[in-house]
């Protein structure tokens, strides 16, 4: 069997599409979400090279779970992608809900933590492990109504550094990815509760925003350098969006 890689929050966008892609790159990708038919019509579209574990990051037991399926396929676990992660509500601090703030900080910081450490010795045992998290732009630029999402990204990129730092000298890279505005067809939806309107506003007039496939794009290049080679971080935008609050949009 292939080396193995493991993407969280597979079941759509940015998730789906990396698997797609590290399948072509030559990996046994292991795809996991909460939604498992999801997972069951990726799987049957990428083909032998992939295995479906359904599987929720803010369940110690389910990630429990995902490792040892993941670690009883018999193959080296070379890479965890971080994905799974999503936003909740644009309120302002003064009015904002606990419960969203909870299930942000459970889902992006917690989630990561979760599945890290699950996988960690098998991916030292591999002797070349990769540790990608996806993060976001909000991680290091807070912005209006973005004050439980932001936090949380700026704990995941604390996360990601002191996990860093405390793997030096050990065989295991680790990597952030920070997009700034990405169209996919759940984030936006799902962050202002399923109105469509709102969320079509959100991209009204930005010429090409940037999509699922140049994240996994991203992702890939990054996972794919030769191993002594650590890209520690890489912010990638699309150019119509020079700064979190600065965007052109065409009229």
């Amino acid at each position: 069997m292939q080396n193995i890689a493991v993407v969280t929050g597979a079941s759509s966008g940015i998730g789906a599409a990396t698997a797609r892609r590290l399948a072509r790159e030559g990996f046994h990708v292991v795809v996991a979400a909460r939604r498992a038919d999801r997972l069951k019509a990726l799987v049957e579209e990428i083909g032998a090279s992939a295995t479906a574990v359904e599987c929720d990051v803010t369940s110690d037991e389910s990630v429990a779970g995902l490792a040892e399926t993941v670690t009883g396929l018999g193959a080296p676990v070379t890479l965890l992608v971080n994905n799974a992660g999503g936003a909740r509500g644009v309120d302002p601090v003064a009015e904002a809900s606990v419960e969203d703030w909870q299930w942000m900080f459970d889902v992006n910081v917690l989630g990561v933590l979760r599945v890290t450490k699950a996988l960690l010795p098998a991916l030292e045992a591999s002797g070349a492990g990769t540790v990608v998290t996806v993060g976001s732009t909000a991680a290091f630029t807070p912005y209006e109504g973005g004050g439980g999402y932001v936090a949380a990204k700026h704990g995941v990129t604390a996360l990601v550094g002191t996990l860093r730092l405390e793997l030096s000298g050990k065989p295991v890279r680790v990597i952030e990815i920070d997009p700034g505005m990405v169209q996919t067809d759940e984030f936006t939806l799902n962050r202002l509760g399923g109105d469509q309107t709102k969320t079509d506003a959100v991209y009204a007039g930005v010429k090409e925003p940037l999509v699922a496939d140049d994240i996994a794009d991203c992702i890939a290049w990054t996972a794919t350098r030769p191993q002594h080679v650590n890209v520690d971080r890489l912010v990638v935008r699309p150019i119509a969006q020079a700064a979190q609050h600065k965007v052109h949009r065409e009229q």
